[in-house]
């Protein structure tokens, strides 16, 4: 076994994987850096720590490249059901931040357990739809079974309360089953069940500050000293970035405080006002290139569980990426999805380097040996 790992490290590493990754987590570093350089006490020191949590996550990438991800498709049941143990969990014995229950207190440690559940919930569908024989397209009755797969999820973290990972964890496993086919009848009902169940969920399951951040970006008139102050910082920040920015640590919406949460949801405004137009235009091809990737190694995996794990975590980038840069533009509501390797957090890192692992075992196995 030591002999075909080294092989597939020597013959069948994804270098461009691995290199665009580095690129994106030391730019995100280096803006940690700047974003937190105006705290003080421990914020002031996130970036260090971000760093330890990158150098574990890669850690546990090179462990999860290494097993077959035949293995995965084995324990991934298991581990949806832990995951969901682990939400249940959070009700039970988790700690409250801002009125939220997501963390669960390990020692010095905040797990966020909804963070994994995108991996957990990405890896059961896929085996789900690997392991289905049918010809044909899909109906409504076949996709009763993953259909209850993701939704017993969705209403635990919709009732933590917390509408972007909720948002996120949909779309992705929605996402991975896009490599099975659906009918058009089913299709339509199934726009129509999410229009009716959109409007429940509007009416009886977000709480008015959900509502009002939902509504806030639409609307001309900005409450820019209430739910409309973050997006109007963030639209300052980057549109005085002009083309070439105004400098390293010379962000002025986050020297004087007036950009919030900078290390988790806003941090590539301040790297937008710093590095300008042009520093933005290299961050976003830097995403693009790695999702056109990821979708390459999709469309090379040698079996329908590889393909059906690349396009998971395809879309785990792309919607991370699309509802971040959305929120800072005032083209999406604010709903908190961090941007991936440039947000400073344990659980998310973490779970954003598995799935680079994940993508990475199926690049090295897109040939038999």
């Amino acid at each position: 076994m030591a002999r075909t790992i080294q092989h597939r490290l020597r013959d069948d590493f994804d270098w461009p994987l691995f290199l665009v990754v580095c690129v994106i987590a030391t730019l995100g570093v280096v803006n940690l850096y700047s974003a937190t350089s105006a705290q003080t006490g421990a914020r002031a020191e996130l970036y260090i720590q971000q760093i330890y949590w990158l150098a574990l996550g890669g850690g546990v990438a090179v462990i999860v490249a290494a097993i077959d991800y035949k293995v995965y498709e084995r324990y991934a049941y298991g581990a949806y059901i832990g995951s969901i143990a682990a939400l249940v969990l959070v009700f039970l014995l988790g700690k409250s931040i801002r009125g939220t229950h997501r963390w669960i207190q390990l020692g010095s440690f905040l797990f966020q357990p909804s963070e994994f559940v995108k991996l957990c919930l990405m890896l059961a569908v896929a085996r789900y739809v690997h392991r289905d024989q049918r010809s044909g397209a899909w109906s409504l009755r076949d996709l009763i079974a993953p259909g209850a797969l993701i939704a017993l999820p969705l209403g635990l973290i919709m009732a933590q309360p917390d509408l972007g990972t909720a948002l996120i964890v949909g779309l992705v496993a929605v996402s991975t089953l896009s490599l099975v086919r659906i009918s058009l009848r089913t299709l339509g009902v199934i726009v129509g069940g999410g229009l009716v169940g959109g409007t429940l969920l509007w009416l009886y399951g977000l709480k008015q500050y959900q509502k009002e951040r939902l509504t806030s970006f639409m609307s001309e008139q900005v409450d820019v000293q209430g739910t409309g102050w973050q997006a109007h910082q963030s639209m300052v920040a980057i549109g005085s970035g002009r083309w070439w920015g105004q400098g390293f640590m010379q962000s002025t919406q986050n020297q004087h405080h007036f950009l919030p949460d900078t290390h988790t949801d806003f941090p590539f405004p301040v790297w937008a006002q710093e590095q300008g137009f042009f520093g933005v235009v290299i961050v976003l091809l830097l995403y693009l290139f790695l999702i056109l990737w990821a979708l390459r190694i999709a469309s090379l995996a040698k079996d329908r569980f590889g393909a059906a794990i690349a396009v998971g975590v395809t879309a785990l980038f792309f919607w991370h990426v699309v509802f971040n840069v959305g929120m800072v533009t005032r083209s999406l509501p604010v709903v908190g999805v961090t941007l991936p390797f440039f947000s400073y957090g344990g659980s998310s890192v973490l779970a954003i380097l598995i799935g680079v692992g994940l993508l990475m075992n199926v690049s090295m196995r897109r040939r038999a040996l």
